[in-house]
């Protein structure tokens, strides 16, 4: 009887032993698990990716934006310049003036100055450049030519 109880409690022991293990081996492989199926999306995220620049490639697609910028403009004579409304906005506050006499110094309209930092419209390019000489403008210089557009 004695053999048949120490068999016994060697078999209960062995099972417990490896309930233990297997539990234990899974809390240590479930974060590994979770890596992995993440991994696994961004590889899957990134082969759709090249395979749209490859397909983007074949067809001959427009070129970059860095390409444009470090090719002068169609015709020649300035290079085209971005336009942004916020940066429209802050420089003017930056000089202090209103949106009126901002456009008396660029040649526009106040009206116009209003609707391009509201984003309802978008200045012509040749508008832009003229835009573009302003922005190394500072309070100084904007006032005096304010005051020379004022008094002719």
């Amino acid at each position: 009887m004695e053999s048949y109880l120490v068999a016994n409690l060697a078999t209960v022991l062995k099972a417990e032993i490896a309930r233990l293990a297997r539990k234990e081996a899974k809390t240590q492989l479930e974060p590994l698990r979770k890596a992995n199926a993440g991994y696994r999306r961004d590889i899957a995220a990134l082969k759709r990716e090249v395979a749209a620049l490859a397909r983007q490639v074949k067809s001959g697609a427009r070129p970059s934006r860095a390409d444009k910028a470090a090719a002068p403009a169609a015709d020649g004579d300035a290079p085209r310049v971005r336009f942004q409304a916020k940066g429209l906005k802050s420089h003017r506050e930056k000089l202090g003036l209103s949106a009126a006499e901002y456009g008396q110094l660029a040649g526009v309209s106040g009206q116009s100055i209003y609707n391009w930092e509201a984003g309802k419209t978008v200045p012509r390019q040749a508008q832009v450049q003229a835009l573009a000489a302003l922005r190394g403008m500072g309070k100084r210089e904007a006032a005096k030519r304010l005051e020379a557009g004022t008094g002719e």
